[in-house]
Formats: structure tokens, sequence, C-alpha cells
């Protein structure tokens, strides 16, 4: 796993105030581009390289107990975009432990490809995913994400 960027402050400093994104793709590039996009929207991103090192970033893996003791710190995350294919763990995959999990079920979930494959965006979209984005990632869908997720 990539270490957390640098933190970006909106407004009056608080870290609150700060929209985390968690990004997860196996590619190099397509993690840097969403990276980007995101910091140059002011916000703190944490990268991992696939869906297993995002499950531990998060605490989520088989026997990993850190999120039932309330003295630990919880990793605060407003948003996790996926790519779908990737090595060990597919996005889909990485998606329903996300949302069979306590602590992030409510965390909006987008999942982004290079495939426009209906059957597979339904899938994603009925197990929770709140969008389905195709790749490459625009700022433009960095600011419509931003958006929906300011409203809700």
């Amino acid at each position: 796993m990539e270490c957390p960027s640098s933190m970006v402050t909106v407004g009056n400093g608080e870290e609150d105030a700060v929209m985390h994104v968690l990004a997860v793709d196996d590619s190099v590039v397509d993690r840097t581009i969403v990276e980007k996009l995101f910091k140059s929207s002011s916000c703190k991103v944490t990268t991992a390289e696939n869906g297993v090192r995002a499950l531990e970033y998060l605490g989520l893996l088989p026997g990993d107990d850190q999120h039932n003791s309330p003295n630990t710190n919880v990793p605060k995350v407003n948003l996790i975009i996926t790519d779908y294919s990737m090595p060990e763990m597919n996005g889909y995959e990485f998606l329903k432990k996300v949302k069979g999990s306590a602590m992030f079920k409510d965390v909006p979930v987008v999942v982004m490809s290079s495939e426009n494959t209906p059957s597979q965006i339904n899938q994603c979209i009925e197990a929770g995913a709140k969008m389905y984005i195709l790749k490459p990632l625009k700022q433009a869908d960095v600011n419509q994400l931003k958006s929906q997720l300011m409203q809700s």
C-alpha cells in the first residue's frame, strides 16, 4: 500500500472539512490520474494497488478486529473509487465486502472500468455502487461526484 498523500485542507482547516478518497486500482497510471484529479479538487487521497490492500487499510480483512475496539483509529473515508478489473479480487468482490461491513456500508463506492458491459454495470449498481464510470476518469467526473456527495 502506498502512503497516504499529504493533507489538503478546505475552508477553515479542520480535517473533517477535507474529503478523503480511497483510490483502488492495479494500474499505476490510472491510480495516479485518480489521485491527481481528486487532489486538484482539494481532497485527501489514499491509494491501494488492489482490493486486498484496500481492505487491509480499512481493517476489513478476515481476522482483523481493529474496528471492534472503540479506541482504535478507524480511517475516515468519504468516497471509495475502485477499478473493476484487478488481480486477486475484482472491483465487484471488493464492493460487496465494503457494503457488507458495518463501518463502511454507508460510504459511497464508485466503480470504474474501461469495459462498457451492461451486465457488469448492473451487477455493481445492484450491489450498492453509487456510480459506474468509464475510464479514463476525467475532471468532470470528479466534479460530479463531489457535488453529489455534498448533497447527500
